[in-house]
């Protein structure tokens, strides 16, 4: 029996160009993404790229990120799916975000993609206010005014 190895499961989990967020119920059941435990994965973030662009960021076209992390000097447009509150297997209901011209973070071992750390918005991020410094995904703005 073919044990997947990291990065045949970081492709089934992570890279799909023709992923929607529409799709994101169907393929996250299709491609059997769910928690250690069975249960339904709360976020799931898929590259719409192909594995060559998505393996060159460990290669050439990544630069060191925090300690052990690499960031993809190109941009990406990425599906987020989010669980739904309370949703449970078998019904494990998303909601998909698009976020275009986003960098990548991901871990990689030998030379290749094993984890999806997190993406970090761009100048040109649909949902980033231009001209504002880029902001990582993980910080919280202060200058909203409600």
């Amino acid at each position: 029996l073919h044990k997947e190895t990291r990065y045949e499961k970081f492709l089934q989990q992570h890279v799909d160009a023709s992923m929607t967020v529409e799709k994101c119920d169907e393929e996250m059941k299709k491609k059997w993404i769910y928690n250690v435990d069975n249960s339904c994965k709360f976020t799931n973030t898929f590259i719409l790229s192909n594995e060559k662009q998505v393996k060159d960021i460990c290669k050439r076209q990544g630069s060191p990120y925090d300690t052990s992390l690499t960031k993809s000097k190109e941009k990406f447009n990425i599906v987020i799916c989010q669980l739904n509150n309370g949703a449970r297997k078998p019904n494990c209901q998303y909601n998909g975000r698009l976020h275009s011209n986003v960098r990548v973070v991901v871990q990689c071992k030998g030379g290749l993609p094993v984890h999806y750390a997190k993406h970090i918005e761009t100048i040109e991020s649909n949902n980033a206010t231009t001209g504002k410094i880029p902001m990582d995904s993980t910080s919280v703005p202060t200058n909203i005014h409600v």
